[in-house]
């Protein structure tokens, strides 16, 4: 932890699954936070494997795949390679990715992205379609097993054949629970992060009715609109939306927001 960053004496809560919460953690540490995780969700497989399996088996009557999220991009592949098939044959489609993340995720996998939008929004890859001629396309969408209907009714509305799998699902992370609870109640802190609508429903689950009590002061930080929008429904306010939907882009934001000496919640 830098001691001279911009958000040097900051205490920043990081709500990402734990295996995911490395990148935030280090950019903010760049930063001078001092950063608490506070896991609210792990990945897990879905309850049925079989709509992902028979996808799979017929992955060349697709004519594009679409990735929402790098927790999509390791699902299929992971599960490809558990059924000794090779992730490389996405390739038979065409692939798009919803934000800088995803489509690094499947170039990681050695795979060629067609389409990705900047922005980590359904809608954004709803627009990015709006030059390609879908009539009739099978396309096939492997995501979290909870999710927004905007991008297969989008799809849907250009006249694609959409068919949505579970790749995965989420639930709320409750093994170290009740002590970071204990420890957010008497330890105030200057922002609370959150990745995801999962990631804001989950801590609000997780608080059991305490979240006003925990969260005091932070300000509530929000990776996008859309996880901004849950935050709201859930009772939160929102104080900080990023305008890039990457973890950097959040970094940035909470810099703008947290400039000038450190607030009172954190100790000071």
């Amino acid at each position: 932890m830098s001691e001279s960053g911009a958000l040097a004496g900051r205490r920043i809560v990081v709500t990402r699954a734990r295996a995911q919460a490395g990148t935030l953690r280090a950019l903010l540490e760049a930063e001078g936070a001092d950063v608490l995780e506070f896991p609210t969700i792990r990945v897990g497989p879905p309850e049925d494997f079989g709509p992902l399996d028979r996808a799979i088996a017929r992955l060349d009557r697709y004519r594009w795949v679409v990735f929402t999220s790098r927790n999509a991009v390791r699902a299929v592949c992971d599960r490809m390679r558990g059924l000794g098939r090779d992730p490389s044959m996405l390739g038979v489609a065409k692939l798009a990715a919803i934000g800088p993340g995803t489509a690094e995720a499947l170039r990681s996998a050695g795979l060629s992205v067609e389409l990705a939008p900047g922005e980590f929004v359904a809608e954004a890859l709803v627009d990015a379609f709006g030059t390609v001629d879908l009539s009739g396309a099978a396309v096939l969408l492997p995501r979290a097993a909870s999710a927004r209907g905007v991008l297969p009714e989008g799809l849907r509305a250009r006249g694609a054949a959409v068919d949505v799998v579970a790749a995965y699902r989420t639930e709320a992370e409750r093994d170290q629970a009740p002590d970071i609870r204990r420890r957010l109640a008497a330890e105030p802190v200057d922002a609370v992060t959150f990745t995801s609508s999962s990631t804001v429903t989950h801590f609000v689950e997780l608080l059991d009715g305490d979240v006003e009590r925990v969260v005091g002061s932070a300000l509530v930080a929000c990776i996008g609109p859309v996880t901004a929008a849950t935050a709201r429904q859930c009772g939160l306010h929102v104080a900080v939306v990023a305008t890039e939907y990457t973890m950097p882009g959040l970094v940035a934001a909470l810099r703008e927001a947290l400039a000038g000496p450190a607030r009172a919640s954190a100790g000071g």
